[in-house]
């Protein structure tokens, strides 16, 4: 294995020159290539993912959209305890010196503190703490497959469970032109998934049944439906990217398509990217920017008008259990109807 000097990841990527860098390097080509490894193993395979409890209750408010505060104190334990969980996991060639590497990439997989926000850098950043996994020797493409359909959608179901309760605000939002607000790799994996089945197309996303059978075997079946429980109207209109989507013939087209959506529009975009942190086990790339001084305020660029830092977007949970507690107080009292 790899001798590493670890030290405590920072951000590296700076300008568009920089991400520029990054696009070219081997760091690069490393990160996606794992993405792609995890890709192929899941392929005709389907999953089965429950949710975790959480132990942080948000108070029942419904006077804002936004993200809820108490996010901060389920962040501030994570951020705590993370190093003791990383240390009594006993993942088998994992140094104790690894650790506050490893730390880093897995506190920032579960959304900003600040923004209370959540989206694919975050998502990004979880992918990171696996592929570290994988540099040190701990995990080996043998066991892709259950990274993906075990620990992946454990992260994914963990993640729904935080978006409903704390309403996290989508970073970097697309608005309707996006595949979701918070995630991309579910749509990558889920496509993957149905790539060899013989019934399923891609416009079966429109069938209500289909879904609700199917939805718990397979990621992108089971994204559809959740983002229909949470937006009104039909997906033609809260997400057309999607209902385009569902006109290609095969999922294997599908899937090669998200492979190029996902190298353009997360690893290409500097508001995204401009977050990544690079250490001893993820490189930064010869000739980016260094990294900057401690407690010195880094170059932050903002090139959309709802970018990671931009004007908050309000979350479409937080909308859609505002109106339904609404209809709750506004709804008349009547007495019982009885059947004879």
């Amino acid at each position: 294995m790899t001798e590493y000097q670890f030290i405590q990841p920072v951000r590296r990527i700076l300008t568009q020159k920089d991400l520029d860098v990054f696009t070219e390097s081997t760091t690069r080509a490393e990160l996606v290539g794992f993405v792609e490894g995890l890709n192929s193993s899941v392929k005709g395979l389907t999953n089965d993912a429950d949710v975790e409890t959480d132990e942080h209750p948000a108070a029942d408010m419904v006077s804002s959209r936004f993200g809820k505060p108490e996010f901060r104190d389920f962040y501030d334990e994570l951020q705590k305890t993370a190093g003791d969980i990383l240390l009594k996991s006993a993942v088998p060639k994992v140094p104790n010196e690894a650790i506050p590497e490893l730390e880093a990439y897995l506190v920032e997989s579960w959304g900003n503190r600040s923004r209370i926000d959540y989206g694919s850098g975050h998502e990004l950043n979880f992918v990171s703490f696996l592929f570290c996994l994988v540099k040190l020797g701990a995990l080996t493409e043998k066991v892709y497959a259950a990274v993906v359909l075990r620990v992946f959608l454990k992260y994914m179901a963990v993640m729904r469970r935080i978006q409903t309760i704390y309403w996290l605000e989508p970073a970097g939002s697309h608005g309707v032109w996006g595949l979701d607000d918070y995630h991309f790799l579910p749509f990558l994996f889920g496509s993957s998934q149905l790539a060899t089945h013989r019934h399923l197309r891609p416009i079966s996303i429109h069938d209500p049944d289909i879904l609700e059978m199917y939805a718990p075997k397979y990621m992108y079946l089971g994204c559809i439906k959740f983002i229909n429980s949470v937006k009104s109207a039909s997906l033609r209109w809260h997400s057309p990217m999607l209902d385009d989507i569902s006109g290609v013939k095969k999922w294997s087209k599908v899937n090669e398509g998200m492979i190029k959506m996902y190298k353009a529009e997360v690893l290409g975009k500097l508001p995204i990217m401009q977050h990544y942190m690079f250490g001893s086990l993820i490189t930064a790339p010869e000739g980016i920017s260094a990294a900057p001084e401690p407690g010195a305020e880094a170059p932050h660029v903002h090139n959309h008008w709802a970018d990671c830092c931009g004007i908050k977007v309000p979350s479409a949970i937080a909308a859609n259990q505002m109106e339904h507690s609404q209809k709750e107080i506004l709804r008349p009292v009547t007495g019982m109807i009885p059947f004879d």
